[in-house]
């Protein structure tokens, strides 16, 4: 289901703001290259600098350091559920708009010139990198939660019941990501369907 994610018309981006996204996303693009050809330890930041064509000051100013160059894909992500959830009617069951806002992250996830399932890759191979506390999910859960218990306006956070629906649809699409990774899926929107039905069925 596809839906707008601003309550209100947001303004276009100026050309400025057009450029350096361009920009950060194309910095993005070379580090995960030089991250799965050489590996995330081996790769400095003057390494993406150079093959980015980019002074390190400008680096910089996209990124505070090497891993944020990694994490940029999940922050996205991380935001798009968020303003999908922000932007769903205050009267739709919580179990639909969790769904909904997963099977739009899939939907991008598969459109993006594979940056998600890049990042995936790279930590997959990083021992340094799969304890860390950015990457794990727990803390992103909660605040989903929590955005989708506020739809209805009125201060109310997330009960247990909803933390464990969003935790099972969740965790639903991460195992779906791993077989996308792995390449090990014919219909990748199908199969989503799938383990996000499945996920709902084990929360009745």
């Amino acid at each position: 289901m596809e839906r707008d994610t601003s309550s209100t018309p947001a303004a276009p981006p100026t050309l400025r703001e057009r450029k350096r996204a361009e920009a950060r996303a194309r910095t993005v693009d070379v580090a995960l290259a030089l991250f799965r050809e050489r590996g995330y330890e081996d790769v400095t930041v003057n390494d993406i600098c150079a093959a980015a064509d980019i002074a390190p000051r400008t680096f910089f100013r996209y990124f505070p350091g090497k891993e944020d160059v990694l994490l940029e894909p999940v922050r996205t992500m991380a935001e798009r559920v968020t303003a999908f959830v922000d932007a769903a009617p205050a009267d739709e069951d919580d179990a639909t708009v969790v769904r909904d806002a997963m099977r739009d992250l899939g939907a991008h996830t598969l459109a993006d010139g594979g940056r998600v399932l890049g990042a995936l890759t790279v930590v997959s191979r990083t021992d340094v990198l799969r304890s860390s506390p950015a990457l794990l999910m727990a803390g992103r859960e909660r605040v989903l939660a929590d955005h989708l218990a506020g739809r209805a306006g009125d201060g109310r956070t997330a009960d247990w019941r909803t933390r464990l629906l969003v935790a099972r649809t969740v965790a639903g699409f991460r195992v779906w990501l791993d077989e996308v990774r792995l390449e090990r899926v014919a219909d990748p929107l199908a199969l989503l369907d799938e383990m996000l039905a499945a996920a709902a069925a084990a929360q009745d």
